[in-house]
This record gives C-alpha cells, sequence and structure tokens, in this order.
C-alpha cells in the first residue's frame, strides 16, 4: 500500500530517550519511564506497559485539581511506554523549564508535564471573578511543560517601561513574577450606551513576557476519561 500518509512526517519512531517531545504540530509524544502528568482525556494513542489513574486532590499535596473558570481535571501516568496526547487539534508548544523559572499558565492551556514540576493553583492578584476568577497555575521547577493554544500564539514582552493590556479570554500565560491588576477602557457610561472594545483587561507589570492566542474563548467540553 502506497500514500503520502505513510511518509516519515507522519510516521511515530521510537522514543530514543525518556521524556516528551513534539510529535508534530498538533500532538505531543511521551516516553514514558516512571510518572508523568496530564489532562484528562487528552490520550490519543499509547503503547507498552503504561496505567492512567485519574486525579483529584493529589498525590502528596502536588498534584491537585486545577481550578479554572470551566475546571481541569488531571491524570497521572505510570509505568514504561509511550503515549501520545493532544486536544482538539489544537497547536502544542513545550516548555523547558530550569530550577528556579516560574510561569503561570491558564489550566486551560496545560496539556503534560513531567513529574519534576510541581504547581500551585492561585487566584490571579487583582483580577477579582472577572474571567471565571482567574484561578491560574504557577508551575516551579525543573523539567518540561506541555502547553496548547488555539491558533499560532502571540508572545509580548513586558518591561518596567511599557506594561502590557490583555483580553482576559485571550491569555495563555506569562512570567510569574509579572504583577497584574485589571484594567478598565472605558467609562462605564460610554458601556451603558453600548460602546465599543473591550471594557476590561488584565494589566501585567514589571519584567518579563505574556502568552497570547489569536482567538476568542470556547465553552469548554467535559473531558470523557
Amino acid at each position: 500500500m502506497k500514500s503520502d500518509l505513510f511518509s516519515s512526517e507522519h510516521l511515530a519512531q521510537p522514543a530514543t530517550a525518556p521524556g516528551m517531545t513534539l510529535q508534530n504540530a498538533k500532538s505531543i509524544k511521551y516516553a514514558v519511564d516512571g510518572e508523568m502528568h496530564a489532562r484528562q482525556g487528552s490520550m490519543i494513542a499509547f503503547r507498552g506497559d503504561l496505567q492512567f489513574e485519574r486525579k483529584g486532590q493529589g498525590i502528596g499535596g502536588m498534584l491537585k485539581r486545577a481550578v479554572t473558570g470551566e475546571g481541569l481535571a488531571l491524570m497521572a501516568v505510570r509505568g514504561r511506554g509511550e503515549a501520545w496526547f493532544a486536544h482538539e487539534a489544537a497547536n502544542c508548544f513545550i516548555v523547558e523549564m530550569e530550577q528556579g523559572d516560574e510561569i503561570t499558565v491558564n489550566g486551560r492551556n496545560v496539556l503534560c508535564f513531567d513529574a519534576t514540576l510541581s504547581y500551585e493553583i492561585k487566584t490571579v492578584k487583582g483580577a477579582g471573578m472577572t474571567g471565571g476568577g482567574l484561578f491560574n497555575s504557577v508551575f516551579t521547577g525543573h523539567g518540561k511543560l506541555g502547553l496548547i493554544c488555539d491558533g499560532n500564539p502571540l508572545v509580548i514582552p513586558v518591561t518596567a517601561q511599557r506594561p502590557v493590556y490583555v483580553d482576559t479570554d485571550a491569555v495563555v500565560g506569562w512570567s510569574a513574577r509579572l504583577s497584574t491588576s485589571l484594567h478598565r477602557s472605558q467609562s462605564v457610561g460610554s458601556m451603558l450606551r453600548g460602546g465599543s472594545g473591550e471594557a476590561v483587561q488584565l494589566m501585567l507589570q514589571g519584567e518579563g513576557f505574556v502568552i497570547v492566542r489569536p482567538s476568542e474563548l470556547k465553552p469548554e467540553k467535559p473531558s470523557a476519561g
């Protein structure tokens, strides 16, 4: 049988080392040798001796249920083998973190991550209950973090002289050391009269970066498993 479908571009090759790699723009491959964590329902294929366990409130207090506007449940993957992860054909990216690094990520953009990373669910300071409460996951430690984005993300530098304002529905994540607050871009009177444009944005100040997705927020579908 012959087809472009069977080209090396699409063919899954055996892993040469444990850990996370991009299979293609829409999926992440993880060679498991021990344990890793992933979003529930995101596993699209696996081979080898792997066990999948739904997680709620913690492995030793580390693996928690991420409370975002829609909610994000995680699973632990244990054993030895290879697994592939994806979510609604979103674009996939890998962030390699070193000791001392810290990144804040919206829970809806988390796909999978090394068990060596730890995270804490925090309320975005200054954001109140806007945008579903803006509960984000702050990742720290040494390891890789797999992220998803609906479209190609935009990474905008933030400097002390030039704060950045982002739509709360579009923000993917940012440098955890940036300070956050809400910014109202028009008067209450203008909004009541049907003024156009975004009414409230998240303002980020300091030195770092913010990641934004180029799409409107879609309702999160419940995980099937």
